[in-house]
Formats: C-alpha cells, sequence, structure tokens
C-alpha cells in the first residue's frame, strides 16, 4: 500500500479511494472563469483541480482563486522555480513539477523548503515528452524504463533534502508504454501515484485510450489518484472518470443500468427506448447518490432468451417482446405495456423506490 498524503482536505493513497483530478483550460488571471470551471468541475465530482501558472500574475491571482474555491488546488508550475514559490505563499494545496525543468539543484531545493515549510505535497510529474536528454540517449529513446529512472532520478533528488511528502506521475501517450512504466515504478516506490494517459486525444479517441491505459491500471491495483486528459471541457474528463470507476466497482453506483445490445430477434426499438431511459436517470441518479440511497439496477432487455431472467433479477426491468415490454419489480411481474409506453413507466416506477 502507498503512503497517504494530504491534498486540502483530501487523501491520496494510503487505502484512500481514487480521487478523480481535472485541470482548467481557461486563462488562470482571470478569476472569475477560473472559479466558474472549478465550480463547474466540482458539481460533477471532481476533487481535486489543477491549474495552470505559467507567470506571477497567475501565481498571485492562487490566493483569490484558493479562496472561492470548493476543492484542493494545484498549481502547475514549469521552468520558473519562483512560480512555484509565489504558489506556495498564494496558498496552493500541492504543487505540480518537474524538477528536470525547474532549473538547478539549489532552485528544486528552494521549491522544497518553501513546501516542507507549509507541509503541502509535491507532484513530481514526468512524461514522455519531457525526458532529460541524457535518459534519451542512454535508452535511445522513450522507453517505459526510461520513465521509470526519470521519476526515481527526481523523485530521489526531492527525498535527498530532506522531504517525503510527494505524489509521483509518469506518463505516456502510449498504453502499454504507459503500462509498462507504472507496473515497473510501483514496485519501486511507495509514494502515492497519480495516473493517466497524457495527450489521450480528442473526445471519442481520448476515451477509448483513457479506458484501456488507466482501466488496466486500476485492475492491476495500482493508481491512487487521477485524471482523464481530453481535448474537450474539463468537465467531460470528470463524468467519464466517475464511470470509468464505476465501471471497474471502485465507486459505488447509485444507478446500474444494463441492456442488451439487441439482435434479430428484437421487435421493439430497443435503443431509443434505453437512451430515453438513461437520459431520463441522469438527474434521478444524482439525487440519489446525494441522498445515499442503495444502489440499483436497472435491465432494459430485448427479447425473450435473457430477458425475463435479466428483467427478474433487476430491482426494475423490462423484457420486450413484439411491440410491447413486460416489466419486473424486485422480481414480480407488474404489467405489460405497449413500446412506446415503456420507458415512460419504468422512469415513474424507478421514482418510487427506496
Amino acid at each position: 500500500m502507498s503512503k497517504a498524503v494530504q491534498c486540502g482536505n483530501v487523501t491520496i493513497g494510503g487505502g484512500a479511494p481514487v480521487s478523480i483530478q481535472s485541470m482548467t483550460n481557461v486563462d488562470t488571471r482571470d478569476i472569475k472563469a477560473v472559479a466558474m470551471q472549478i465550480n463547474d468541475l466540482a458539481s460533477e465530482g471532481c476533487q481535486i483541480v489543477r491549474v495552470a501558472v505559467p507567470d506571477m500574475e497567475s501565481a498571485e491571482a492562487l490566493k483569490t482563486i484558493k479562496q472561492m474555491s470548493p476543492v484542493p488546488i494545484v498549481a502547475d508550475i514549469h521552468f520558473d522555480h519562483r512560480l512555484a514559490i509565489k504558489a506556495i505563499q498564494m496558498g496552493a494545496d500541492k504543487i505540480r513539477i518537474n524538477p528536470g525543468n525547474i532549473g538547478s539543484r539549489d532552485k528544486v531545493r528552494e521549491v522544497v523548503e518553501a513546501a516542507k515549510e507549509r507541509n503541502i505535497p509535491i507532484r513530481v510529474g514526468v512524461n514522455s515528452g519531457s525526458l532529460e536528454e541524457d535518459i534519451l540517449k542512454k535508452y535511445g529513446g522513450v522507453t517505459p524504463e526510461g520513465l521509470v529512472e526519470s521519476a526515481l532520478n527526481n523523485l530521489h533528488l526531492i527525498e535527498d533534502m530532506g522531504y517525503d511528502n510527494l505524489v509521483v506521475s509518469l506518463k505516456s501517450s502510449d498504453v502499454q508504454m504507459n503500462y509498462d512504466a507504472h507496473v515497473m515504478i510501483a514496485q519501486k516506490t511507495d509514494h502515492p501515484i497519480h495516473i493517466g494517459i497524457t495527450e489521450a486525444g480528442t473526445v471519442h479517441r481520448g476515451k477509448i485510450k483513457s479506458a484501456a491505459g488507466i482501466g488496466a491500471l486500476l485492475l492491476a491495483g495500482i493508481g491512487d489518484t487521477m485524471r482523464v486528459s481530453l481535448t474537450a471541457d474539463p468537465v467531460t474528463e470528470v463524468v467519464f472518470a466517475k464511470e470509468l470507476l464505476k465501471a471497474i466497482g471502485l465507486r459505488k453506483e447509485s444507478i446500474n443500468l444494463v441492456s442488451c445490445p439487441t439482435c434479430g430477434r428484437t421487435k421493439v426499438n430497443l435503443q431509443d427506448i434505453a437512451l430515453q431511459i438513461q437520459k431520463a436517470l441522469e438527474p434521478i441518479e444524482k439525487e440519489r447518490t446525494a441522498k445515499n440511497k442503495k444502489g440499483i439496477t436497472v435491465a432494459v432487455m430485448g427479447c425473450a432468451v435473457n430477458g425475463p431472467g435479466e428483467g427478474r433479477e433487476a430491482d426494475i426491468g423490462v423484457a420486450c417482446g413484439d411491440g410491447k415490454g413486460i416489466i419486473f419489480v424486485k422480481g414480480e411481474t407488474v404489467k405489460t405495456v405497449s413500446e412506446q409506453n415503456i420507458a415512460m413507466e419504468m422512469i415513474n416506477m424507478i421514482k418510487g423506490l427506496e
């Protein structure tokens, strides 16, 4: 088990649930826009938000941003150690640096001393696109071994300065390389690991790569906090991260929707029915989650092969026939309704469940 690190009110590692992160994509100097985006992210379940700090004005803006934020704030720093120090002074709950591009050893030490003074964690981040030249030369390019060596070197650099309040990340856009590197480093350190697939891509492609890459790591027991990186609205990252954690079983589902893939035996427009139910379930799921209600399973099945069995096993289920569906509640047959009324009837019954 990894060591526990505290980022504001969120525990990373030490057996704590895997936390969800995202990053704002508006100008950090625009405090109002940043605050609005952070609130949007938090309302969707984001637990930690990272903010880019490319200049001193952005660093100074963190003070107000932090005061307005409902979640811990991580300052993302590159190249200028003074920005890291200022971000810490402005109240950042954690900083993200790559010691390899932050400057000399003395400059890294200044950052470490500032973090030590406030006892905030440092995320040591290594990406496949920013490996040190000597590492690239040694391994003949970007490799899992090179990523791990770079990350360990940077961790040891800070540990040798007397500080171990650290989180490590080493990301690649190559799913296999990313996986191999994480498996290696998980065996070599007990620092919490921040996982993700860097530059995963646009929404469709990025979700596929993230599901494969992040999902594989989580199923292997690797990862204490995570970010899904998409070329999209950051809220999309958070929504997908939640769905991924639910699918793997690391997050409680208030509503588990099961639906069949359909085949030539299907005599209703099951895709339309399932989509209607899925959309109507979104606010119901949020409400049930907020009230900590017991999770339920909803089954939408297309024919008589698996339909009756799945329908009876679910809290509420439907097995469809020729233009109609038989609705089950807690294993009992309740009624038969026309295709056009299946979604409405099921939603009304779901609303009545405790």
